[in-house]
């Protein structure tokens, strides 16, 4: 979708609506030098930049309706961004546009215990709602690597999920309701404090938007309890290929683990150079990490089962670990795989397919052969359990050409996910990344359908715009994708 009617303002225009924004918010919450927009000219996908002409830095609900107001009156395209660590581009300002920046919003405004549920602000980090309840029991499920930094707003707007979303879901399973600004200014509430609310499911239309229908000032997140016994299993294997038969044969039995995440030579190597658990054999063609919860005899049943699948299917040494602090570290270095990737390459490039899990041992060979083929390391770092790989394809920024030569390997990975009958994004999201790819899942009326909706939060195009959808300029530049969504009478928006 193309912005409508954008004024692309003067400086001397630029001047007279920063004036405005800082009488309505606060001086203190206008930033406008050019220096310190630099901060935000790009989220966690750095190769992606463009800086804001302006960043605004509300404090209260009233405050980003007051800010999307201005916009809406000035017409200018705006974009809302947590704490910057997505990777699919999708809080990637826009030329001539507003960043709205959440955060200074970083209260949890109420815990009910009772009804086991938190009500927190957009800036709150997700590692900090666990935090404030586990010392009554209580954790938030939804835990994507970065859990440590990324926003509960950001997790809203991608649905992102992380290790334990194979048992229980990702964000969208966790949010009952939500205080939201609109598009044009209006504070509107939807969902409630029940899981199921008559009406349209406004709740999980909004979650996953990736910001294009307005922005949430209000969360009220599920907390659980947490369960009685835990115990984490490191199955190590000759290759890959035989980890991710084990995937498959685990689910098939009915076991449904917390979590189950793969890591491949390559990504096991690095992490023990950087973080040294000393858990990971060095010399494995892969590691599976599987966590079990939930009653202790049904826990210690699905131990001896899993460890049973795991032997037949070739596991050289099974670890298993049932107190915090040694299952904390069997964790340490799957959680820090991104951060190490950067110890064995000046750069890397994130992908986040989805395949299914009967197809994952396919998959893993044929990206392999890819890697082989293209010159590109690629190291496998994935969440086994429902399929979301997330290939890290290493390359050096610095020589000519090299990323557009990594985007088209990031191409290849996500058309052979959506072949082998899998998804562009399982918890990335869309963004500016993956936007042109979208006609390779979806037909015409599918994206039309979608657009609809958008239009109906969104009339005037203003909030996101560029991202989760295609568009003619930017898909441009990448014909071989845009050539076969032609070939399929695919649509570009």
């Amino acid at each position: 979708m193309i912005v409508k009617n954008n004024l692309s303002p003067s400086k001397n225009q630029w001047r007279t609506i920063a004036l405005e924004f800082e009488r309505a918010l606060g001086k203190g919450s206008v930033v406008r030098r050019k220096e310190e927009l630099l901060t935000y000219e790009c989220d966690g996908l750095a190769a992606y930049r463009q800086r804001p002409a302006l960043v605004i830095l509300p404090r209260s609900t009233e405050e980003v309706a007051e800010a999307v107001k201005l916009c809406d009156r000035y017409n200018l395209p705006w974009v809302a961004r947590g704490s910057g660590t997505g990777l699919s581009g999708g809080a990637l300002p826009i030329a001539n546009g507003v960043l709205i920046v959440m955060a200074k919003m970083k209260r949890i405004l109420e815990i009910d215990w009772e009804n086991r549920q938190a009500i927190v602000q957009p800036g709150v980090i997700n590692n900090w709602v666990t935090q404030a309840v586990s010392g009554a029991g209580f954790y938030y499920a939804p835990d994507p690597s970065s859990q440590i930094i990324c926003s509960i707003g950001g997790n809203v707007a991608e649905n992102s999920g992380g290790v334990h979303c194979l048992k229980y879901g990702v964000t969208t399973n966790h949010v009952l309701g939500l205080k939201i600004v609109t598009a044009e200014g209006s504070i509107v509430d939807i969902g409630g404090q029940v899981p199921e609310m008559p009406g349209y499911d406004l709740t999980g239309v909004f979650v996953g938007s990736e910001g294009t229908l307005g922005i949430a000032t209000e969360i009220t997140l599920k907390i659980l309890k947490i369960p009685e016994s835990i115990c984490v299993l490191l199955a190590d294997f000759a290759t890959v290929e035989a980890a991710g038969v084990a995937v498959t044969d685990i689910i098939g039995t009915g076991v449904i683990p917390a979590g189950m995440e793969m890591m491949d030579n390559l990504s096991i190597n690095a992490v023990e150079d950087v973080v040294a658990t000393d858990c990971y054999p060095r010399d494995a063609g892969a590691i599976l990490l599987v966590e079990l919860d939930g009653l202790e005899v049904e826990v210690q049943g699905n131990i001896r089962r899993v460890a049973e699948i795991c032997t037949q299917n070739g596991a050289r040494e099974i670890t298993t670990a049932t107190d915090a602090e040694t299952r904390l570290k069997l964790w340490k270095g799957r959680k820090a795989a991104f951060a190490a990737a950067g110890k064995m390459s000046p750069n890397y490039f994130v992908q986040d397919g989805v395949v299914p899990r009967t197809q994952l041992a396919k998959v893993l060979r044929e990206i392999e052969t890819l890697s082989e083929r293209s010159g590109y390391q690629i190291a496998n770092v994935f969440h086994a359990g429902d399929g979301n790989l997330h290939p890290l394809i290493l390359y050096n920024g610095a020589e000519p050409g090299a990323f557009e030569e990594v985007e088209k390997v990031g191409e290849e990975i996500l058309r052979l996910c959506v072949e082998a009958g899998g998804s562009l994004s399982g918890e990335h999201g869309i963004g500016a990344d993956k936007n042109c790819y979208m006609p390779q899942m979806f037909n015409e009326m599918d994206l039309e359908t979608m657009q609809y909706v958008r239009e109906a939060f969104n009339p005037k195009g203003l909030a996101n715009p560029g991202k989760l959808f295609p568009t003619p300029r930017a898909c441009g530049e990448r014909a071989n994708w845009q050539q076969s969504a032609q070939v399929k009478g695919a649509k570009l928006f």
